[in-house]
Protein backbone atom coordinates (compact mmCIF):
# COMPACT_ATOMS: atom_id res chain seq x y z
CA UNK A 1 0.00 0.00 0.00
CA UNK A 2 1.06 3.59 -0.61
CA UNK A 3 -0.04 7.05 0.46
CA UNK A 4 -0.21 9.76 -2.21
CA UNK A 5 -0.30 13.33 -0.88
CA UNK A 6 -1.36 16.37 -2.90
CA UNK A 7 -0.32 19.56 -1.15
CA UNK A 8 -1.35 23.13 -1.95
CA UNK A 9 -0.91 26.43 -0.18
CA UNK A 10 -3.95 28.61 0.44
CA UNK A 11 -3.73 32.35 -0.06
CA UNK A 12 -3.91 34.37 3.15
CA UNK A 13 -7.51 34.41 4.36
CA UNK A 14 -8.65 31.76 1.85
CA UNK A 15 -7.88 28.50 3.70
CA UNK A 16 -11.50 27.71 4.55
CA UNK A 17 -12.56 28.20 0.91
CA UNK A 18 -9.83 25.75 -0.15
CA UNK A 19 -10.92 23.20 2.46
CA UNK A 20 -14.59 23.56 1.50
CA UNK A 21 -13.72 23.22 -2.17
CA UNK A 22 -11.69 20.06 -1.53
CA UNK A 23 -14.58 18.55 0.44
CA UNK A 24 -16.92 19.17 -2.50
CA UNK A 25 -14.31 17.77 -4.93
CA UNK A 26 -13.93 14.62 -2.83
CA UNK A 27 -17.67 13.99 -2.87
CA UNK A 28 -18.57 15.11 -6.40
CA UNK A 29 -15.46 14.26 -8.43
CA UNK A 30 -13.20 11.98 -6.42
CA UNK A 31 -15.82 9.27 -6.26
CA UNK A 32 -15.99 9.19 -10.06
CA UNK A 33 -12.36 8.11 -10.25
CA UNK A 34 -12.42 5.64 -7.36
CA UNK A 35 -11.26 7.97 -4.60
CA UNK A 36 -13.93 7.06 -2.08
CA UNK A 37 -14.29 8.77 1.30
CA UNK A 38 -12.66 5.83 3.10
CA UNK A 39 -9.44 6.36 1.07
CA UNK A 40 -9.21 10.17 1.26
CA UNK A 41 -8.28 12.48 4.13
CA UNK A 42 -7.95 16.29 4.11
CA UNK A 43 -5.51 17.83 6.59
CA UNK A 44 -4.11 21.30 7.17
CA UNK A 45 -0.99 22.72 8.79
CA UNK A 46 -1.14 23.25 12.53
CA UNK A 47 1.99 22.94 14.72
CA UNK A 48 5.38 22.90 13.03
CA UNK A 49 3.80 23.20 9.58
CA UNK A 50 2.67 26.22 7.65
CA UNK A 51 -0.94 27.03 8.53
CA UNK A 52 -1.63 27.83 4.88
CA UNK A 53 -0.88 24.26 3.77
CA UNK A 54 -3.84 22.07 2.84
CA UNK A 55 -3.19 18.47 1.92
CA UNK A 56 -5.23 15.62 0.51
CA UNK A 57 -3.90 12.18 1.46
CA UNK A 58 -5.02 9.18 -0.54
CA UNK A 59 -4.51 5.46 0.06
CA UNK A 60 -3.51 3.66 -3.13
CA UNK A 61 -2.34 0.15 -3.89
CA UNK A 62 0.53 1.16 -6.20
CA UNK A 63 1.70 3.78 -8.68
CA UNK A 64 -0.29 2.17 -11.49
CA UNK A 65 -3.44 2.72 -9.42
CA UNK A 66 -2.59 6.42 -9.06
CA UNK A 67 -1.80 6.75 -12.77
CA UNK A 68 -5.10 5.13 -13.74
CA UNK A 69 -6.95 7.55 -11.45
CA UNK A 70 -5.23 10.51 -13.06
CA UNK A 71 -6.16 9.18 -16.52
CA UNK A 72 -9.83 8.97 -15.48
CA UNK A 73 -9.62 12.42 -13.89
CA UNK A 74 -8.51 13.96 -17.18
CA UNK A 75 -11.86 12.89 -18.67
CA UNK A 76 -14.05 14.46 -15.95
CA UNK A 77 -15.28 17.82 -17.25
CA UNK A 78 -16.36 18.98 -13.79
CA UNK A 79 -12.73 18.71 -12.61
CA UNK A 80 -11.62 21.29 -15.14
CA UNK A 81 -14.18 23.81 -13.90
CA UNK A 82 -13.41 22.98 -10.28
CA UNK A 83 -9.73 23.74 -10.92
CA UNK A 84 -10.59 27.12 -12.41
CA UNK A 85 -12.85 27.92 -9.46
CA UNK A 86 -10.14 26.93 -6.95
CA UNK A 87 -7.33 28.93 -8.57
CA UNK A 88 -8.08 32.35 -6.98
CA UNK A 89 -7.80 30.78 -3.51
CA UNK A 90 -4.37 29.13 -3.82
CA UNK A 91 -0.78 30.30 -4.24
CA UNK A 92 0.14 29.70 -7.89
CA UNK A 93 2.75 27.00 -8.33
CA UNK A 94 2.48 25.73 -4.75
CA UNK A 95 0.81 22.41 -5.53
CA UNK A 96 2.83 19.21 -5.60
CA UNK A 97 2.50 15.46 -5.15
CA UNK A 98 4.45 13.16 -2.85
CA UNK A 99 4.06 9.39 -2.71
CA UNK A 100 5.07 7.26 0.28
CA UNK A 101 5.24 3.51 0.73
CA UNK A 102 3.52 2.10 3.80
CA UNK A 103 5.90 -0.08 5.79
CA UNK A 104 4.25 -3.36 6.63
CA UNK A 105 5.37 -5.66 9.45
Amino acid sequence: MMIARWTIEARFGHKQQVIDSLKVWTTDIGGQIGWTADKVQIVTGSVGASESVVEVSLQIENLADLGASWDRLAEVEAHKQWSLDLEPHVVSGSHHWEVFRVVED
